[in-house]
């Protein structure tokens, strides 16, 4: 199976797989021996802190992901450029619900990308930081999810973001997280 040809093309087949619950998607996008990092700053949700291997990356960010969640959008909050060609880090806004009990989290963190240098464009190493993540009720999906469809999907700038996020009290600090993101510099 070839790899993707670019960061954007990576990324874009990522959040495919992971929100669609698609997890054939991802071994294009994986390198056989990719490595996943999870630094979870939250309670609202949980995750292994590491995974070596597409299978176990699929595991996790799909397979069970997908058992727990349904009404999954993650938007990364800018671009990759030519620049990002070996490192693209960017900052990301995830919404969904629980299966189980229909109460949405909605979060807010950073992605870094590291692909290999050939040009399949393979994710050799992956850090996902979630760095908010709220909970709210179940009678919050409607607006949660209408605002979220909204959006310019998967690539959505913060501004577009902020502009109509619902007036939810749990929402505040998401709201801010988005007001202060800005474009982050790859590694060199």
């Amino acid at each position: 199976m070839i790899g993707m040809s670019t960061p954007s093309d990576a990324v874009s087949t990522y959040i495919l797989a992971k929100d669609g619950n698609r997890p054939f998607l991802m071994r294009p996008v994986f390198a056989e021996d990719a490595e996943l990092e999870m630094v979870v700053k939250t309670d609202a949700i949980s995750f292994p802190s590491s995974a070596k291997g597409v299978s176990a990356i699929e595991d996790i960010l799909v397979r069970r992901f997908g058992l727990d969640y349904e009404n999954i959008y993650t938007f990364c909050l800018s671009q990759p450029s030519e620049a990002n060609r070996r490192h693209f880090p960017c900052h990301w806004l995830v919404g969904m619900s629980a299966r189980n009990d229909g109460r949405v989290r909605i979060g807010c963190g950073r992605y870094d990308w590291y692909f290999a240098p050939d040009k399949e464009c393979r994710v050799e190493r992956l850090v996902i930081a979630i760095d908010v993540m709220k909970i709210l009720p179940a009678a919050d999906l409607a607006a949660s999810m209408k605002w979220l469809s909204s959006l310019p999907y998967p690539w959505c700038a913060p501004a577009d973001a902020i502009r109509d996020v619902p007036a939810i009290e749990e929402l505040a600090e998401i709201k801010t997280y988005l007001k202060q993101v800005r474009p982050v510099l790859p590694e060199r």
